[in-house]
């Protein structure tokens, strides 16, 4: 087996995109090398753990309607290549990821790690599900063959909070 790493933020609209383009390699070769293992990254660290509400963080980060418009229209043709549906209105929440990864790595642990990283990109970019609420969490992780009350019981705790931000960390600094 050959190892893959792959460093990403369920919050990355392309990074979901690059995800269904080598998912499509993968069943393209059913019989491939490679073991897919998820490292965690946040693209907004700083948001508060609630997260915040979309159309602000939006306008915030890109302005006018118009310039979000455009901004979205390459992602969204790339995504149709990719085989992959975002449904960008369906988002109220910009989600702070830090409890996702939490979620990603005890995911790991249980050998389930890719199934719940397909699980959250779905949740949060095709069915707008606020992948920062610990509830909804606990849903995604039951849905993908997790024990829910566990994770429920994890996220509640600061169970390897301090791991996780030290893998982002060491990410950022290897740029």
């Amino acid at each position: 087996m050959i190892k893959l790493d792959i460093i990403s933020d369920v919050a990355c609209p392309w990074c979901y995109v690059g995800k269904g383009f080598l998912d499509r390699a993968l069943e393209a070769r059913p019989g491939h090398p490679f073991q897919i293992e998820w490292h965690p990254y946040q693209l907004n660290p700083e948001l508060p753990p609630e997260g915040m509400d979309r159309q602000a963080y939006m306008a915030a980060k890109f302005g006018s309607r118009e310039n979000i418009v455009r901004i979205h229209e390459p992602l969204l043709a790339h995504a149709e290549k990719a085989g992959i549906v975002f449904d960008l209105p369906a988002i109220r929440r910009t989600s702070n990821t830090l409890d996702a990864h939490r979620l990603i790595h005890w995911a790991g642990l249980e050998g389930r790690q890719t199934p719940v990283v397909s699980a959250l990109f779905r949740a949060y970019w095709r069915d707008g599900r606020d992948i920062g609420d610990p509830a909804v969490l606990a849903a995604i992780a039951a849905e993908a063959g997790l024990d829910g009350p566990t994770i429920a019981r994890l996220l509640a705790s600061d169970a390897d909070r301090a791991e996780i931000r030290a893998r982002i960390a060491h990410s950022q600094e290897r740029g």
